[in-house]
């Protein structure tokens, strides 16, 4: 927690204050679209090989914004809350420096981590002066506007199933821990339907946690992947209203389970959407 407190704001020189200056903009775009971000796909857009070295980078955005709400009088809050933990969905531990003060965020218990953040978080994605923070620090938006890729995705018609997509649509549904499940306690099948027509590749179930599992081949297009990120969305939506209507808890994830890599003019997508992709999956 030391780190959150140490770090320099990201007016310096020092690597971890050029690469703040890069991350804002981009949790700027997490928070005008409503979705926290994985420390691991926060670093991979950063070209850091390790998410670990975030800890200074955050910690350096929220010195920042400290400092610019005494500036100009008012809290700005701390947009670094929206990198998380794929494991917990929490932020660091540092986090604890910007949102309380009173007590001591890993003493408290998960619950009550949970509470805490989720509040800041409704702040952070209210807060209207996004844009003017940047212009704060000289900073620029990041690009955004994904239109003419959704327009030539919604026109993409796909084929019909190929043997590859079988055989790792299969192979996942015997495989939980492709997507971090335990093999014991972890039902698995494919094609599941949804009340709203649609058909789930894969979907598990793990007590009270479901995984809804998009698979695409290797030798699946462009155009393809992107649907799938698309589907990931559209599936976590109806999957929670699924479990409402069964009066079940609403523990979704939907992931998208590749054969081969995602395309780099993906990822700001799959990030800004909030989809799980697990990538280099082979049946063997």
């Amino acid at each position: 927690m030391e780190t959150a407190k140490v770090a320099g704001s990201i007016a310096g020189s020092k690597l971890y204050q050029e690469r703040a200056r890069r991350a804002l903009p981009l949790l700027v775009r997490q928070a005008h679209a409503g979705t926290p971000i994985y420390y691991s796909d926060l670093a991979s857009e950063l070209n850091m090989q390790n998410p670990r070295n975030l800890n200074y980078v955050l910690g350096s955005i929220g010195q920042a914004l400290e400092a610019l709400s005494k500036a100009w009088k008012e809290k700005v809050p701390p947009i670094q809350c929206l990198a998380i933990n794929k494991h917990t969905g929490l932020p660091g531990e540092g986090i604890g420096w910007f949102i309380t003060k009173k007590e001591d965020f890993r003493n408290l218990s998960r619950k009550q981590q949970r509470l805490l953040v989720e509040a800041e978080l409704q702040k952070v994605f209210a807060y209207p002066k996004w844009h003017a923070i940047l212009s704060a620090f000289e900073l620029s938006p990041v690009q955004a506007d994904f239109t003419a890729l959704v327009r030539k995705v919604a026109q993409f018609r796909a084929s019909g199933e190929s043997p590859e997509h079988k055989e790792l649509k299969e192979f996942v549904a015997k495989h939980p821990e492709v997507v971090g499940l335990p093999v014991s306690g972890s039902t698995g099948g494919t094609e599941f339907s949804l009340p709203s027509g649609d058909t789930i590749d894969v979907l598990f179930q793990h007590h009270d946690d479901w995984v809804a599992v998009e698979v695409k081949s290797a030798a699946s297009p462009l155009l393809d992947v992107a649907r799938g990120v698309f589907q990931c969305v559209k599936y976590r939506a109806v999957v929670e209203a699924v479990q409402a209507t069964r009066n079940l808890k609403q523990n979704v994830r939907a992931v998208l389970v590749l054969g081969g890599e995602l395309p780099d003019e993906l990822t700001p997508v799959k990030n800004t959407l909030g989809v799980e992709v697990i990538e280099r999956v082979v049946a063997a």
